[in-house]
């Protein structure tokens, strides 16, 4: 552990010695780029954007770039990086973590890798963590971008298409990362190309890095609907099941638990539904309501596979024969049963696209970020997103005096403290920010400051324009703010006249957080660049942090000091209470990215499977000549797979009446199959057969086609409908299985393995489900001029 420790440090040496030597020769410019007028300094995007064209790289023109950027900030915006700036920008530009004290300007920072890698065109994103911040930084920092000839957008939720594309198209993006994940799942919603937003994920930098990789990084993005609005399709289809029968409208094979109709059966389907083919494109959701009341009615059973307790029906786990609570099937098999047993039937909301952060994040070509307290979750950033944290130094030194925590045996003696504490740095005219845990705790304060009749500001997070203004002003005199220790992310507290005189900005934290970079985060309101500060944490043996993680040693010091807990005027002020709270958070940071952790792992099985699908997908979409060479294969092996399994075992087990009816009703459609013509035949020569003659039918359907166009036009809409419908189904059903897989564990098995190994056989069965709907939609249907590839 101590050389890796060693290693860690010296890299990080290594890396501040060489952004120290870069940001000289960026300085080393000064004189140069100042002498330049405006339209000189704006030439020099072009000419940048000329060299990397004729093969220069980004490394070639960095230091003139973060030059030309310095010169630009100091006349647009009247302000000019300091030396640091540069080191952490240079930081970014490598990918990595810039950690960076509270008001050390780390929007300013950003503009100078923003500006060198947007000059590659590829499109640079600012992620921010809300709204507020997105669209001030992208007016503020644009006016920079703009100036210089970059074109800068601002992507915000309630955007239509045209406006969100035109703004990922500029070279530089700001956005939140919610809508940036958002955005990504529904590009691979689309069922045409030219509504797709986002371009390939190049560079981003991220601001309050932690929040969102970090904190955020345990909820994963979930697009979901209401699975089925209408009961009356499972009504009807299960009526009509109902009036088959076995062998002659439909055939069941006992060992696959696969059912099918039959020719006559599907005569009759069209005759009760009254379409003119069942397997036409426009049907699909037909047949889905026909396959699944098949299953529930002739393959599910009664007692086995489910039962029905007061009026509902609910799953029996066929291992342990215990009812499984809770759980649903899915696919609208669930909906099927409750048709059948003439039950409530329910709409259930279906998850259609679902990714994690750290998924999402680490798509992008190059990713780095910046926060003033990053170096606590160091192994996290390196293990899942493979970025350093460099501790970038302040551009003047810290005074802040930092206090040890002080220690009370209950609650109501801690806030007699703390509001002791903020009635005399008010009477001498001291801003006060007093951080708080929980937003009850901000309304208790708030109220009891009312009591006493101190003017102030209470901050809970509910309006960020608000937020900003408020944060502004607290570091005015006289002035005291009340704030949830979130509250002021990327805001920066700049002190009032007079004020640095009385000491600077006051931070009272009412209780320790469990993550050490909150407490770390709202300590660093106070003391920016070389200003005076103060910050002490108030805790109590009630706490909800020390109750859960530090009680014991604490509990133990407070018997040896032999004290009465019970003495409101007791209190213990030490170092060590300092040490044993941090252990304690230590601790729970621990669990959190053991938490975090286990949500990527389990969404690194969904990861490789969306990777596979939407890339196809986008092949299909993107498709400008034919997609026979697509088609046709996903033909071939549904016919192996039908032959695979009706021929499996002894030569007596075989089912070729199935296969038969296979071949006639989702093959060819009004060519009669003979068994004789199946037997006799080995499964290759069985194969072989059925695949002659299915290559007729397929090359017959292409030349009846005379238009290319409109060729392409229906295999994208049979594919697509395929995907798409198997797809979100497959989800649903591993959001079903990840949330029942825990249970396993009880049985001695590791639930991430089993999920994986689970996973990966629905998933071929998926891919089985896409290619055989395909294979039968493309040879059944019939094509039309005014083909519709409607959206799931």
């Amino acid at each position: 552990m101590a050389n890796v420790l060693k290693k860690i440090f010296d890299n990080q040496k290594k890396d501040l010695k060489k952004f120290n030597k870069q940001a000289k020769q960026v300085e080393a410019l000064e004189d140069r780029f100042a002498k330049y007028t405006d339209d000189q300094l704006k030439d020099m995007t072009k000419s940048f954007q000329d060299r990397l064209a004729l093969g220069e790289d980004l490394e070639d023109i960095l230091v003139e770039a973060f030059a030309t950027v310095r010169e630009g900030a100091k006349r647009v915006l009247g302000l000019f990086p300091y030396h640091v700036q540069i080191m952490g920008g240079l930081a970014l530009h490598y990918g990595n973590i810039a950690e960076m004290k509270t008001g050390e300007g780390k929007t300013l920072t950003e503009t100078m890798p923003v500006y060198l890698n947007a000059l590659t065109g590829k499109g640079v994103h600012v992620v921010t963590v809300n709204d507020y911040l997105a669209s001030r930084d992208s007016a503020q920092m644009g006016e920079l971008y703009r100036f210089l000839g970059l074109t800068v957008g601002l992507n915000q939720a309630g955007m239509n298409n045209d406006e969100k594309r035109a703004a990922y198209a500029c070279d530089v993006t700001y956005s939140t990362n919610n809508e940036l994940g958002f955005d990504y799942l529904r590009d691979n919603m689309v069922v045409y190309k030219r509504q797709m937003v986002q371009r390939p994920l190049y560079y981003a930098v991220v601001d309050e890095v932690d929040s969102i990789l970090i904190d955020e990084a345990r909820t994963p993005l979930i697009i979901s609907n209401q699975a089925e609005q209408s009961t009356a399709l499972y009504q009807r289809a299960d009526y009509f099941v109902k009036s088959l029968k076995e062998d002659e409208d439909y055939i069941i094979d006992v060992s696959s638990k696969t059912i099918a109709l039959t020719e006559s059966g599907i005569e009759k389907a069209e005759e009760v539904f009254h379409v003119k083919n069942l397997y036409d494109i426009e049907n699909g959701r037909l047949i889905h309501h026909i396959d699944t009341a098949l299953r529930a009615n002739y393959i599910m059973i009664l007692n086995i596979d489910y039962v029905v307790v007061d009026g509902e029906v609910k799953i029996v786990d066929g291992f342990t024969g215990r009812i499984m609570e809770g759980r649903r099937f899915s696919d609208g098999l669930h909906q099927g049963i409750e048709a059948k047993e003439n039950v409530g039937i329910q709409n259930e909301s279906k998850t259609m696209a679902t990714i994690t952060f750290q998924n999402y994040f680490r798509m992008y070509e190059k990713l780095s970020g910046m926060t003033g307290t990053a170096k606590t979750e160091e192994e996290e950033f390196r293990e899942i997103y493979n970025m350093n944290v460099i501790q970038i130094p302040t551009n003047k030194p810290v005074i802040r005096e930092d206090k040890s925590d002080v220690l009370y045996p209950n609650l109501k003696s801690k806030f007699r403290a703390v509001i002791a504490d903020i009635k005399e740095r008010h009477e001498k005219g001291q801003p006060v920010l007093v951080g708080t845990v929980a937003v009850e705790t901000s309304e208790m304060l708030s109220a009891e400051l009312d009591r006493i009749g101190i003017k102030h500001n209470v901050l809970n997070a509910k309006n960020h324009e608000r937020e900003a203004q408020i944060v502004a002003d607290a570091g005015q005199q006289g002035v005291v703010t009340i704030a949830t220790n979130m509250a002021g992310r990327g805001t920066d507290i700049k002190l009032g006249p007079g004020v640095r005189e009385l000491g600077g900005l006051a931070v009272i934290g009412t209780e320790r957080h469990e993550s050490r970079r909150i407490d770390n985060q709202l300590r660093g309101r106070a003391g920016r660049q070389g200003d005076p500060g103060y910050s002490r944490f108030y805790l109590s043996l009630e706490d909800d942090v020390m109750r859960r993680f530090g009680s014991e040693r604490i509990q133990q010091l407070w018997e040896s000091l032999n004290i009465d807990q019970d003495d409101p005027d007791m209190v213990i002020e030490s170092k060590m209470i300092t040490r044993q709270v941090e252990g304690a958070q230590i601790r729970v940071e621990g669990n959190n990215y053991d938490t975090r952790k286990n949500v990527l792992e389990y969404d690194e099985v969904m990861r490789q499977q969306r990777d596979i699908i939407y890339a196809q997908r986008f092949e299909v979409i993107s498709a400008e000549e034919s997609l026979d060479d697509v088609m046709w294969p996903m033909i071939e092996r549904t016919i192996q797979r039908q032959v695979d399994l009706y021929t499996s075992g002894d030569k007596a087990d075989w089912n070729l009446e199935a296969l038969a009816d296979f071949a006639e009703t989702s093959l060819y459609r009004n060519t009669k199959v003979e068994i004789s013509d199946l037997e006799g035949k080995n499964p290759k020569e069985i194969t072989a057969y059925i695949t002659n003659k299915a290559a007729d039918r397929f090359n017959q359907k292409l030349d009846s086609i005379n238009n290319k166009d409109l060729a392409l036009e229906f295999e994208k809409v049979v594919i697509l409908r395929a995907v798409d419908s198997h797809w979100t189904d497959h989800i649903d059903a591993m959001d079903q299985l990840r949330q029942g897989v825990g249970l396993r564990a009880y049985a001695q098995n590791n639930p991430l393995v089993e999920y994986q190994s689970e996973g990966f056989e629905r998933f071929n069965e998926m891919i089985a489900g896409i290619e055989y709907d395909a294979t039968r939609m493309f040879m059944q249907s019939e094509i039309r001029q005014n083909l519709d590839r409607s959206q799931v």
